[in-house]
């Protein structure tokens, strides 16, 4: 049976619009730490582990969304997490005027963010990712929303986040409405990944997300001593 590219999205992020932040060998590749932790391949196997230790090196660490699988007895796994991966192929939502553009300058106050309210990893590259739009009130960057993997035909709404002194007030949804319309408006399919246990998926069942499948994304440690620091693993979908 023929894979769809969502089965496997980081692999066709990352061999497609995403190759510029790629570390690849053969049928593996991950991104740039500095960009996200996220790893992936392009089959499953014994083949797939090879190339996969070769792209992240001794104590290499990394997420992998769904594949490849089994892991190797060797192969340390910290922790896993039962995700829902949810598609939007009907929506059609309007941009906020409001939000505003987040890029470069504002990297350290998206870091500081999404550090505080944990809607994923993200590191002060991520935003090269895709498009990000915030708000601010009284000059404070106090919620936002991204884009993140981009396999062909889709783009996932991810990041978002919101101050929580400023929750209650729509920000977040206003985000996803507007990278949503972007998404949209190029022609793409929004989709998005969410824990099994997060009170959220009832809002993005409302805005028009479907479950398309749930799978386990693993934390994985490959063995060895890494050469140069790695980032500590946390839970991938924390809120």
């Amino acid at each position: 049976m023929t894979e769809h590219v969502l089965d496997r999205p980081v692999w066709h992020s990352l061999i497609g619009v995403h190759t510029h932040l790629a570390r690849r060998h053969g049928t593996a590749a991950a991104f740039d730490p500095a960009v996200s932790p996220f790893a992936g391949t392009g089959t499953d196997g014994d083949a797939a582990w090879a190339d996969l230790r070769a792209v992240l090196g001794a104590g290499g660490t990394a997420f992998l969304p769904g594949s490849p699988f089994p892991v190797p007895d060797d192969v340390r796994v910290p922790f896993r997490v039962r995700v829902l991966q949810m598609v939007a192929a009907d929506w059609r939502p309007e941009s906020d005027p409001d939000a505003i553009e987040l890029g470069p300058d504002d990297a350290d106050e998206m870091h500081d963010l999404a550090s505080r309210t944990k809607p994923g990893p993200f590191g002060l590259r991520t935003r090269e990712l895709g498009r990000f739009v915030g708000y601010r009130v009284d000059g404070k960057l106090v919620a936002m929303a991204g884009e993140r993997f981009h396999p062909p035909g889709y783009t996932e709404v991810s990041a978002v986040c919101t101050d929580p002194e400023f929750r209650g007030r729509g920000y977040a949804e206003r985000a996803m409405r507007t990278v949503g319309a972007s998404i949209v408006a190029r022609g793409e399919i929004p989709f998005l990944h969410v824990a099994t246990d997060n009170p959220a998926i009832s809002i993005y069942e409302r805005l028009g997300f479907v479950t398309r499948l749930e799978y386990e994304v693993a934390a994985v440690v490959i063995p060895g001593v890494a050469s140069n620091p790695v980032p500590e693993l946390t839970h991938p979908y924390a809120d």
